[in-house]
């Protein structure tokens, strides 16, 4: 439920369906890439919940590129050994105009690509050939792998944390690599489909200021709203879901430390852009597009909607966005949306990745002025706020219960920021 498409759920299901196992180390292809250790340490997160939520792992000490292999003109994929995976993760980079000429102080602005509930770092240069995208020559495009089925989390494993912890190696493993070898500065901003949706929306609200944008289409991004969502697809292709943070009644803080709804007030000063479809057939849905498959448990939801709607795990990504999108708004949150009739599909990610461009690479330029601290990467950090207009308007509808009606969306909807609330500092 949480692929690209539905015409590829079987053949996943054949090759993916077990938990995520990672296979052995290969052999150092480059000695000089094996030398660099990360050597900094990890970005203090969301503070955990009382009761038994392991620490997050130091995972950032200790990984390192074991392996460089060129694919094109301008992209490149990395092998990095992972503590945080305990095995190898990949990373595939898309450089930008000059970087193979680049001096130790060059940097350019960031932008993370996060993959769907797959994981496949090519993803966006296979599905979207995004290396032919005039938009991006500017900037260091990263596109990190995630274990099937992930979730964009350190996985709570009972208790005893551990492999997979996806959230570190993405942001405290991947991240200082790049920053420290790969010309990678600290203009970042974060962009995801489905579950990279929630991955990058989730990312910007735990690690506050990391991110000066961020961008989720179809995104889980609201997963206590619909706890069924998460266990039902996971139960469907065989993967332990409760590993990943528990249950949703004994470990519910743990949910809630995951939960982009509970961690708005950490968004304020990240603007954030969010799409997602109805479920029902849109214009990108080809004629005689075929309903979703039945996925047990996920299917308790569809009395919730109308008989029109083909894409029931799009109809509740749907709401989740729009209840998370009012979230933002009342907490003072610079956050556009575009909701629309369509599906599950990645036809519609590609679009709403191309329209929210604009918002992601905003402002950044790359700074070939700037030169390494000892010990560290000399690094300028840009803020981006947006300015209110006179025509804001602003939802009046609080969600106070688990569950909010679906209501079918007849195009797009653009929220602007209201403002900090009274009491609140911006």
């Amino acid at each position: 439920m949480t692929l690209r498409t539905r015409t590829r759920l079987a053949s996943v299901m054949l090759t993916a369906a077990l938990p995520p196992v990672l296979g052995p180390l290969p052999a150092v292809a480059d000695p000089a890439a094996a030398t660099a250790s990360v050597g900094t340490t990890p970005t203090t997160a969301v503070a955990a919940g009382a009761g038994d939520h392991p620490a997050s792992p130091r995972s950032g000490i200790g990984a390192r590129v074991i392996e460089e292999k060129r694919i094109g003109p301008r992209q490149l994929d990395l092998t990095i050994s992972s503590p945080a995976l305990g095995g190898t993760g990949k990373v595939r980079l898309l450089t930008p105009d000059g970087w193979a000429a680049r001096r130790p102080g060059d940097r350019w602005p960031v932008l993370y690509l996060l993959p769907d509930g797959e994981g496949d770092h090519r993803t966006y240069t296979r599905d979207y050939h995004i290396e032919k995208w005039p938009e991006l020559r500017k900037t260091l495009v990263v596109m990190p792998q995630m274990p099937f089925y992930g979730f964009y989390s350190n996985w709570w494993n009972a208790g005893a944390g551990g492999a997979p912890a996806v959230e570190s190696f993405h942001l405290d493993e991947v991240r200082p690599l790049l920053e420290r070898r790969y010309g990678a500065g600290r203009q970042r901003a974060v962009a995801g489909q489905s579950q990279g949706g929630y991955g990058a929306v989730k990312y910007a609200a735990r690690r506050p200021g990391m991110f000066r944008a961020a961008a989720g289409f179809s995104g889980f991004l609201h997963p206590l709203q619909y706890p069924e969502a998460v266990s039902g697809g996971a139960e469907y292709l065989g993967v332990p879901w409760r590993k990943i943070w528990g249950d949703p009644v004994r470990q519910r803080h743990i949910w809630r430390e995951n939960d982009p709804y509970y961690l708005a007030e950490q968004l304020r000063g990240t603007r954030v852009h969010i799409a997602a479809g109805d479920g029902t057939p849109g214009a990108l849905d080809p004629p005689g597009t075929e309903p979703d498959p039945e996925i047990p448990g996920l299917e308790d939801l569809a009395p919730l909607y109308p008989d029109e709607v083909i894409s029931l795990t799009e109809a509740v990504l749907g709401d989740e966005s729009r209840t998370v999108a009012r979230r933002l708004q009342e907490a003072g949150v610079s956050v556009t949306t575009h909701f629309y009739r369509g599906t599950h599909s990645p036809a519609y990610w590609e679009r709403e990745l191309r329209r929210s461009l604009p918002l992601l690479t905003a402002r950044a330029e790359p700074d070939h002025s700037v030169r390494p601290e000892p010990g560290g990467v000399g690094v300028v950090e840009v803020a981006v706020q947006a300015e209110p207009k006179p025509n804001q308007r602003r939802s009046s509808q609080e969600v106070t219960g688990p569950v909010c009606r679906p209501a079918i969306s007849q195009g797009a909807q653009f929220l602007e920021p209201p403002g900090p609330p009274p009491g609140h500092d911006s």
